[in-house]
């Protein structure tokens, strides 16, 4: 029965985080946004400091009619949200907060986490295919295009920690993870970065969805509710992307005190990244898609092979 308990109790908590965390971006990045740029309109809803933007844009999709092309083949229109955010969502499982704050600590926690991120590009081709449009067609393979360019450097810079730390577990990963590490990881963490940007179709690798010109790329057909949880799913990448980065990279909950404010350091490093993300919406002109494919196979891959390499020569050193 206790361990039933368990079981119940920490899926809970990863369902709490899943709702709280991609809101909580959402809300950072209204107001970052409307410091950055001198925007109004996100700074006035509810008074003081736009504090209910983000209730407002709620009630606003709850509002919208839910519209389905008549053409659209209908099960699909209607499954392809779900199938874009939910994959966040098991990924999240997995991904350790704090010393024992995991939904499920796998041994092969880095390639179950990667295997299911990658998923979400269904999510996108569904929609795209199922909207009966050749535009909302088009959007849905180069978002595809995309994710096959930007897939490989994205897993071969978290190959790079896991073969640092002689594991696949995240857990694992952490606890092994040096200060010094942030140098010799360098490479890595900025590669799995970019490629991450452009796994989300975030700035400047949103050419796919591009709003103020192709309306929204394979979402373009939809409204209401179904469009907010693509939007979600969009939040809840940030918050994988950020969770992730943090554990691979910058050691996690390792920091003082972490036995007891191990949970707060994980947090406060994927908010700072989460941070870099909404930044670079803000500072970054979009890419041309020339350029997207050129940054992913003649910098990114050679890179991050790069620092495979000396990863091993670490790995052989030190062992």
């Amino acid at each position: 029965m206790a361990e039933l308990l368990e079981v119940v109790l920490r899926v809970l908590l990863v369902i709490a985080a899943f709702l709280v965390l991609p809101l909580l971006v959402g809300q950072a990045e209204h107001k970052a946004m409307a410091h950055m740029q001198s925007r109004v309109g996100p700074m006035y809803a509810g008074g003081f400091h736009g504090w209910a933007q983000l209730v407002a844009d709620g009630v606003k999709f709850a509002q919208k009619e839910d519209v389905v092309p008549a053409a659209a083949d209908r099960t699909v229109y209607k499954l392809a949200p779900a199938v874009a955010l939910l994959p966040y969502l098991v990924a999240m499982v997995a991904i350790p907060i704090g010393p024992g704050l995991v939904g499920q600590d796998l041994d092969l926690g880095l390639f179950f986490v990667l295997a299911v991120m990658s998923v979400g590009v269904l999510g996108a081709l569904m929609a795209g295919w199922a909207s009966a449009n050749k535009f909302s067609l088009i959007g849905g393979l180069r978002v595809a295009a995309q994710l096959m360019g930007y897939e490989l450097p994205f897993v071969l810079a978290a190959v790079s920690p896991a073969m640092a730390a002689a594991t696949l577990s995240l857990t694992g990963i952490v606890d092994a993870w040096e200060p010094w590490w942030l140098l010799w990881q360098l490479p890595g963490l900025v590669v799995f970065f970019v490629a991450g940007l452009a796994e989300l179709q975030r700035p400047p690798f949103d050419m796919p969805v591009a709003d103020s010109e192709l309306v929204f790329g394979p979402f373009t057909e939809y409204s209401g509710l179904r469009f907010a949880l693509f939007l979600l799913s969009e939040y809840a990448g940030i918050v994988v992307l950020s969770l992730l980065t943090a554990v691979l990279f910058l050691g996690g909950w390792q920091g003082p005190a972490s036995d007891q404010l191990g949970w707060l350091w994980t947090l406060v490093k994927a908010g700072l990244v989460a941070f870099l993300v909404i930044w670079a919406r803000v500072a970054l002109p979009r890419m041309r898609e020339d350029q997207l494919q050129k940054l992913a196979w003649k910098v990114l891959v050679p890179i991050a092979l790069a620092q495979l390499a000396l990863t091993s020569v670490g790995a052989v050193m030190s062992a």
